[in-house]
């Protein structure tokens, strides 16, 4: 590869706006490559600045990094994404955020709902106590329990919440 056609990962981090420690995390999820010169030196394609771009904007509408580093492999030979990529799977992705928006929105009901009563642990508190379900556990707060500082992971406190 011509070197004009190479960028350093600090050339990279500046023209992207992605620092270089999220490159590096990118490139261990294989969401993008580089070759390593002699010196052992990171040297990306240009192009790789447009796969960025990709993943950042995926990112942005609330893509899991999973998926996108899925739809980044199963292009042909893992090239970067063209517009007609880029149409074909935001369509595809358009239910999975439909699905999400209106899961947001019942939370958001639910929320305004709970903050309305003016007390997380009312017994009919839609987030925090769906149903009446803490009900049968007796009065007071029976929803958060805390681990002990002293006991190992999973330990409970029983004096907190009870």
């Amino acid at each position: 590869m011509p070197k004009n056609l190479e960028i350093t990962v600090g050339q990279l981090a500046s023209r992207s706006g992605v620092a270089v420690s999220t490159l590096h995390f990118y490139e261990s999820k294989g969401l993008i490559r580089s070759r390593r010169t002699a010196g052992n030196q990171r040297r990306f394609t240009r192009d790789t600045l447009r796969r960025i771009a990709f993943i950042r904007v995926s990112q942005r509408v609330g893509i899991p990094l999973k998926t996108i580093q899925d739809a980044l492999s199963a292009l042909p030979d893992e090239r970067t994404p063209t517009r007609e990529d880029w149409a074909r799977l935001s369509e595809a992705w358009r239910s999975e955020l439909d699905d999400r928006i209106k899961q947001l929105q019942r939370l958001r009901d639910g929320l305004t709902e709970c903050i309305g009563c003016g007390c997380l642990s009312l017994d009919r508190c839609a987030l925090a106590n769906p149903d009446d379900v803490a009900a049968v556990r007796g009065p007071g707060s029976r929803l958060m329990v805390v681990p002990r500082r002293d006991c190992a992971p999973g330990c409970e406190d029983p004096a907190v919440g009870a």
